[in-house]
């Protein structure tokens, strides 16, 4: 394994910031802290409010990610409190979480790893633990301490499987001073990864490089030099979507909301899966404990997977836990049993999640797995831990918190927007407005701005013509995809064509007009209804018209007549629609001016024609307010929730109170 360890600037160091600099050195590494895992300490002595020393060790706060964390994301404790700790015969898991924040010097940090009295028993200054890839790989064995012990002798320390908590301290304290020597080089708790320590985390960091790479080295797939790569099967670029939005109401309505089903065909995917044994390898059990609650106990392998296999997942899932509901001394209520990821021979693979960053962790931590299993394969034969042990981390409450940290869910999370018209004006602000709510978004533009227009990993920005229906029906393809179907529709691409009275407008103008203000709206209706109709919730339109369909202007005549057309297409959608669980609405701007749409020179036209200032005909309205973008956002938004859960076939006005439509 390559070295990342940079040395310091001149002019030295805190002990804080040399434990920031090792957390963030090894978070480098994907194969060693994958989201969230590992942890690292460092001991010092700072001089407390009395002025006293005071013998101190920062850990790492939990939920924090060792390759971005920051020095507010350690927590300092008295290190005399937790060795104490380490004298009782028993500690809940409740009563320990509140003597670590009892401990703590400041009472603003966040709560400490629960593994910090096994960094207090150390008797080291700095002390690092990753979930390392390889050391998995040689712990998940049928004979895992004879693994160990064979490749690394008398150099580690060997801790037996206990669950992570005071059990696992109290063993580890109990079994150091029996086990560890002069030659002690770090300690390997099995199927729970590497301990290393030194006088400084440089010194920690060389050892955990020192270790893995030899077990690297013992596990490096032999290669002849007549090997030949097994030649993998053409697949297409992008599945079809349809299948996809079935297999994702499949399993939400298990999960009993929306989620996310991101599809994933990469070459590493399609290498695992071409192994003959995969149904037997893959599900075996996960890499490390700690990934259950992400990935659950297995994951669904088959070919063709579709609902009756989630169902029978499902089924599966609950024996497991009527099976071992018993291992826990008090009641216990049943997780979702929904896969989070997913193997089909045919399609490849899926990863599950109540958002798109949950759905990516799933996938990281897959990837990894296939990594760690053919690596154990290589070894021998890969063996997760009992079936009642991995139920035993995933029904543990402290693991469950760490689902919890992120609060109640946002109002759209976990569904699916599809925004036309979204890198400016009134279709950029309706896109950040569901990203606000939760929702996944699919933005589409002419612009190719669209691409870059958010950063948020919810966000797809695809460059397309809206007149292009080979185009529009790839970028339903990739939402799927992406994010696993589609639940709200929202049409705001449009264009206002340049200012003529009927006798003198040009053919070319009004054909263009329709075609992009009404024409592509037909063809994306007709290609997106059927993933409408799969939405585990309920499909959802919102058409933007405009004020023109009830008080035309003169001069106006193309956009008016499409934006009226458009308006009747909707009506019809939504008495169409309607026994698909589809609603369809429609929201009418008026005078939105932070839009592409109004120029400076069209604002100047059109003021000069009421004869009034510009600002003046900004407000031209009953309320005399200017109506912007975001305000058509949140009635977009509102039309998305259950604000509107009984409404279809509506047109509201948003336009400050127009005295000729009302």
């Amino acid at each position: 394994m390559k070295s990342l360890w940079q040395t310091p600037i001149s002019g030295g160091q805190s002990a804080l910031e040399e434990c920031v600099q090792g957390s963030r050195t090894i978070g480098a590494h994907d194969d060693l802290v994958l989201h969230g895992g590992g942890n690292s300490s460092i001991k010092d002595t700072i001089v407390d409010v009395t002025g006293s020393p005071l013998d101190v060790i920062y850990v790492k706060g939990s939920g924090w990610d060792m390759a971005t964390i920051e020095p507010q994301g350690f927590a300092p404790l008295r290190l005399n409190r937790l060795r104490e700790l380490l004298t009782v015969d028993t500690i809940t898991d409740a009563v320990l979480v509140n003597e670590l924040r009892c401990a703590l010097v400041d009472a603003s940090a966040p709560d400490p790893s629960i593994e910090s009295l096994l960094h207090a028993l150390l008797p080291y200054r700095a002390v690092l633990h990753s979930h390392a890839d390889v050391i998995v790989s040689l712990t998940n064995q049928p004979d895992p301490a004879a693994a160990v012990t064979e490749l690394f002798g008398d150099s580690v320390v060997l801790i037996p499987y206990v669950m992570p908590g005071f059990d696992l301290a109290r063993l580890c304290n109990e079994l150091w001073p029996q086990l560890a020597t002069a030659a002690t080089r770090g300690m390997v708790l099995l199927n729970h990864g590497l301990f290393t320590f030194g006088d400084t985390m440089a010194e920690a960091y060389n050892r955990h490089l020192e270790l893995i790479s030899a077990a690297e080295a013992a596990l490096r797939s032999p290669v002849t030099a007549d090997a030949q790569p097994t030649p993998l099967p053409e697949r297409e670029a992008v599945a079809p979507s349809l299948p996809i939005a079935r297999l994702r109401r499949a399993v939400s309505r298990h999960a009993g909301r929306p989620l996310i089903l991101s599809h994933h065909t990469g070459a590493r995917v399609w290498e695992f899966m071409s192994q003959e044994n995969v149904e037997q390898i893959a599900t075996r059990g996960p890499a490390t404990p700690d990934h259950i609650i992400r990935t659950k106990r297995l994951p669904l392998v088959g070919s063709d997977v579709d609902g009756t296999d989630i169902d029978h997942y499902a089924a599966d899932y609950e024996a497991y836990f009527q099976r071992n509901r018993d291992r826990s001394t008090v009641p216990l209520d049943m997780l979702d049993p929904t896969p989070r990821f997913i193997l089909d021979r045919k399609q490849g693979m899926f990863t599950v999640g109540k958002t798109i960053k949950d759905a990516n962790i799933v996938r990281d931590i897959a990837l990894h797995t296939f990594d760690v299993i053919e690596a154990g394969e290589r070894l021998g034969r890969y063996t997760a831990l009992p079936e009642g042990e991995l139920f035993d981390v995933e029904y543990w409450d402290l693991e469950q918190a760490k689902l919890r940290m992120g609060g109640a869910p946002a109002e759209l999370s976990g569904q699916v927007a599809f925004v036309t018209g979204a890198a400016s004006g009134i279709g950029r602000s309706i896109a950040r407005h569901l990203l606000d709510l939760g929702a996944c978004v699919v933005g589409i533009d002419i612009s190719p701005d669209v691409a870059s227009t958010f950063s948020d990993a919810a966000w797809l920005g695809l460059p397309v013509d809206v007149r292009d229906r080979a185009a529009i029906d790839g970028a339903l393809r990739a939402t799927a995809a992406r994010f696993g179907g589609l639940d709200m529709l929202i049409i705001s691409a449009g264009v206002f064509a340049e200012s003529a009275p009927i006798t003198a407008l040009d053919g070319t103008v009004w054909d263009r007009t329709m075609a992009i203000n009404v024409g592509s709206v037909q063809t994306l209706f007709a290609l997106a209804q059927p993933l409408l109709a799969e939405s585990p919730t309920y499909g959802r339109v919102v058409v933007i018209g405009s004020k023109n369909v009830a008080a035309p202007g003169p001069g106006a005549a193309a956009y008016s007549a499409s934006k009226a057309a458009l308006t009747q297409l909707a009506r019809v959608a939504a008495l169409e629609w309607a026994g698909d669980r589809i609603r369809v609405n429609t929201v009418h701007p008026d005078a939105v001016f932070d839009t592409a749409l109004w120029t400076p020179e069209l604002l100047s036209e059109r003021a000069a024609k009421y004869g009034v200032s510009i600002e003046e005909y900004k407000r031209r309205n009953l309320l005399a307010t200017e109506v912007t973008s975001l305000d058509v956002a949140h009635m977009v938004g509102a039309m998305c929730t259950a604000t509107f859960q009984s409404t279809t076939g509506a047109q509201v006005p948003v336009d400050g109170g127009n005295d000729r439509v009302i």
